[in-house]
């Protein structure tokens, strides 16, 4: 939760619904689809939806989109679509969890490839930039993150938090979870509970913070109380990344504006780390979509050498957070 990146405490990305040609639907109606009816992404949370023609509307046709899961948890709307390998478009031949009224993307995977094209292979490029220790996921989703950690970088160790364990149950039964807690069972570990409790023993050599509920980032997160705590969890050196998300995010409740609630996170963390956060925007607008990284900035050609190819024009996207 995300596309990250936690709410519910899980994730939240890419905002997707369902847009008939004269209304959204929302909710439960969402299901009620037309042959004129496609599937739209309202986040761009993907740094290659610019490419998108523009008889496409960054829309998927629904004959290309398939249902596999839709239940109420405790603290979720759940539902889990598979797009086909054939659809033109992005996300052909992935699987999308969604949470939310709104219907946010909280994880995403490919069969056939690794990388996402979203927020998650950005945090896919911190632990090159950590001391040696475990990596804390606060809202793990169902895993997007921490898949692409523990396939890239054979040496980390992570520890992930999920509100909601129906999360983690969808994640092990459709996002293969239970295949890669088999593969790598000493080096990932997952706790049902609340995120901002989290905590480990000599500390977190960096933590990922994808904590969004109800369609919004948590309240907690806009609190400098919050930042400081969580800081003093680090271990020397250590950093955080932050999915912060951006006018893209559409919360149950529409007080909640993204863009906002963003702007009002951002500025509970520069109480906290001052000069040392940077931001990248993802999207075709400055506000989309952004994440936040604290400490110092590393040097950028040192970061890029350390990371796979695919991955390094990230390091170029950041810039020192001015409020």
């Amino acid at each position: 939760m995300s596309m990250v990146i936690a709410s519910y405490q899980t994730h939240l990305p890419i905002r997707v619904s369902l847009h008939p040609l004269q209304q959204v639907p929302t909710k439960l109606s969402f299901l009620r689809i037309t042959p004129q009816t496609s599937l739209v992404l309202k986040c761009r949370q993907n740094r290659h939806f610019t490419d998108l023609t523009k008889t496409q509307d960054d829309g998927i046709p629904v004959e290309d989109v398939t249902i596999l899961a839709r239940f109420k948890s405790r603290h979720n709307y759940i539902r889990v679509l598979e797009v086909s390998r054939k659809a033109d478009h992005p996300f052909a031949g992935s699987r999308l969890l969604l949470l939310d009224g709104p219907g946010n993307i909280h994880s995403i995977s490919f069969l056939f490839k690794l990388l996402t094209n979203t927020y998650f292979d950005v945090f896919a490029t911190l632990p090159p930039i950590l001391p040696p220790g475990p990596i804390g996921v606060l809202g793990f989703g169902a895993g997007s993150a921490a898949r692409l950690i523990l396939e890239l970088y054979p040496e980390v160790v992570i520890h992930g938090w999920e509100l909601d364990p129906s999360v983690i149950d969808v994640g092990r039964k459709y996002f293969s979870l239970a295949k890669l807690e088999r593969e790598h069972s000493p080096r990932l570990f997952i706790y049902i509970g609340n995120a901002l409790n989290a905590s480990c023993k000599n500390g977190f050599a960096g933590i990922l913070v994808d904590l969004f509920s109800k369609g919004s980032l948590l309240p907690e997160l806009q609190d400098p109380a919050l930042w400081e705590k969580m800081s003093k969890s680090l271990r020397k050196g250590g950093r955080i990344m932050v999915n912060v998300g951006g006018s893209c995010v559409e919360a149950e409740n529409k007080m909640r504006d993204g863009k906002i609630v963003m702007e009002e996170s951002l500025k509970a963390m520069e109480q906290v780390f001052g000069n040392k956060l940077h931001v990248l925007n993802l999207g075709n607008r400055k506000d989309d979509s952004s994440l936040a990284l604290t400490g110092d900035f590393p040097e950028p050609d040192a970061w890029k050498k350390a990371l796979p190819r695919s991955l390094r024009d990230y390091i170029d996207l950041w810039t020192p957070y001015s409020g």
